[in-house]
């Protein structure tokens, strides 16, 4: 059992050498593509899914199909605070840029180009700041009256006219969505609602934790209209086995039926687990099959890596009270839960931790699967609370006796 030819590869946004359970996403992902570039009008895809499920690796084979079908392409990833023209100026410009590959830029490239940098100087954000350069002079007003759903709407039409002239397409991929501000997300409904209605060859492709879906019907009414939210799960046994048999018997290996049961059991079928611990047991196997006993003592390293990496570098982002909420909810168990319990464990009134769980939820720590229930986004970390902090002293007798009865 060669270490340098194990298949497997935990890590964030590594590509499985499967993507078992995945093919629908992928296969309407590329419909959709493919639909815009003909000036078909098409739902944008917004992938949900808890952390580990492999969103970030779905969208980076969704850019390998959009760039293989001659979209011109760029993912970009927001992040917490993140000024949304950071994120997207830099990125359309390489857009912009991208359509001069196969000839002279036009004047609707040029006009895109001048749009984009009044649009930076509506919304006061200077240049210097994104670090990009733009000979083209500003094209005075439009996307420049620092509004920023008109100003984004502006930006976006120019760029379809662009793609349009030069028989191209723009496909623009966001991960991490649920980070964007409600007026930010609310823009960009708005711009890609604009691009629809004109049928112009530009495409959102997005993905973001659970709270997306509801981030964005609260930013705007109309967005289930726009998007499409395929759900990226944790994958049923039958798939879960997959994701693990097939790579390795590409190496003339193979697990046995106990071993991929015991994987199973551990992992719940979440595919950044499914990595780890296919990873652990080819390294701890002499030979093949890796049986279970292989994954028995797979299961100890498994975990501590998940404990200091997967786990921990969210836990050390948390505040000393934040980790009391947390390690409350793992107590009620990893099924969601209702604030009124949580409080109840922490002996504290459900509106006193109305700012933790609002805090939490920014951070994508937990989300409310419905009104008034709470949900860990990260798999199994109730059960990486119990094992770092083992017992909640403040449980209070009536809840303890409560929980007894039921």
């Amino acid at each position: 059992m060669n270490p340098i030819t194990n298949p497997f590869a935990p890590g964030a946004g590594n590509k499985p050498p499967s993507l078992a359970g995945r093919s629908d996403i992928l296969k309407n992902a590329e419909i959709a593509i493919k639909r815009i570039q003909q000036g078909k009008a098409e739902r944008s895809p917004f992938i949900v899914g808890l952390r580990g499920v492999g969103k970030t690796v779905l969208l980076v084979e969704i850019q390998r199909i959009a760039e293989n079908s001659g979209s011109q392409t760029v993912m970009i990833e927001a992040q917490e605070n993140a000024n949304i023209a950071h994120l997207l100026v830099p990125a359309l410009r390489k857009i912009l840029l991208s359509f001069d590959k196969t000839t002279k830029l036009g004047e609707k490239t040029k006009k895109a180009l001048r749009i984009l940098k009044s649009f930076l100087s509506g919304l006061k954000v200077s240049i210097g700041e994104i670090e990009i350069s733009i000979s083209e002079p500003a094209e005075i007003g439009v996307a420049d009256s620092g509004l920023l759903e008109s100003d984004l709407a502006d930006l976006f039409v120019a760029v379809g006219e662009a793609a349009q002239e030069t028989k191209s397409s723009a496909t623009i991929i966001i991960d991490e969505l649920q980070y964007l501000r409600e007026n930010e997300l609310g823009a960009l409904i708005m711009a890609i609602h604009k691009v629809s209605q004109k049928q112009l060859p530009v495409i959102l492709i997005g993905a973001g934790l659970p709270q997306l879906l509801g981030n964005t019907g609260k930013a705007k009414s109309y967005a289930e209209r726009l998007f499409v939210f395929p759900k990226a799960a944790a994958l049923n046994e039958f798939d879960s086995n997959i994701a693990l048999q097939e790579p390795v018997m590409n190496e003339n290996v193979t697990f046995t039926k106990e071993a991929l049961a015991e994987i199973y059991k551990q992992t719940k079928g979440y595919p950044y687990f499914l990595q780890e611990w296919g990873f652990q047991s080819w390294n701890i196997a002499k030979s093949s099959p890796i049986d279970i006993n292989n994954v028995y003592e797979a299961n100890r390293m498994a975990i501590s890596n998940l404990d200091e990496s997967f786990f921990r570098v969210r836990f050390d982002r948390l505040t000393p009270r934040e980790q009391d909420y947390l390690r409350a909810l793992a107590e009620l168990g990893n099924e969601p839960q209702r604030s009124g319990d949580i409080a109840a464990v922490l002996s504290v009134a459900t509106e006193s931790i109305s700012p933790l769980r609002a805090s939490l939820i920014t951070k994508g720590m937990i989300y409310s699967p419905r009104h008034g229930d709470t949900a860990f986004t990260v798999p199994l970390f109730d059960e990486f609370m119990k094992r770092i902090i083992p017992a909640v002293p403040t449980l209070p007798v009536r809840y303890k006796r409560k929980k007894q009865r039921n």
